[in-house]
């Protein structure tokens, strides 16, 4: 598996699990822990636009991995 590959697979684990705390944010009772899950969404939204920015980099640079 290269580098690439292992990228995308961490950017989709990530997309998952921000939905997942977007969905504990929304239906959860306690609004301490609403916030709490929407601090950490929106954190893991950063980050995952970072990986994005990197995975561009690394597919511009070795062009053999986009698409994969």
């Amino acid at each position: 598996m290269t580098v690439a590959s292992k990228l995308k697979q961490t950017i989709a684990s990530l997309k998952g699990a921000q939905a997942t705390m977007e969905t504990y944010a929304t239906h959860h009772p306690d609004q301490r822990v609403k916030e709490t899950f929407k601090i950490c969404g929106q954190q893991a939204e950063q980050i995952i636009a970072q990986l994005d920015q990197r995975l561009k980099e690394m597919e511009f640079e070795e062009p053999q991995y986009r698409g994969f």
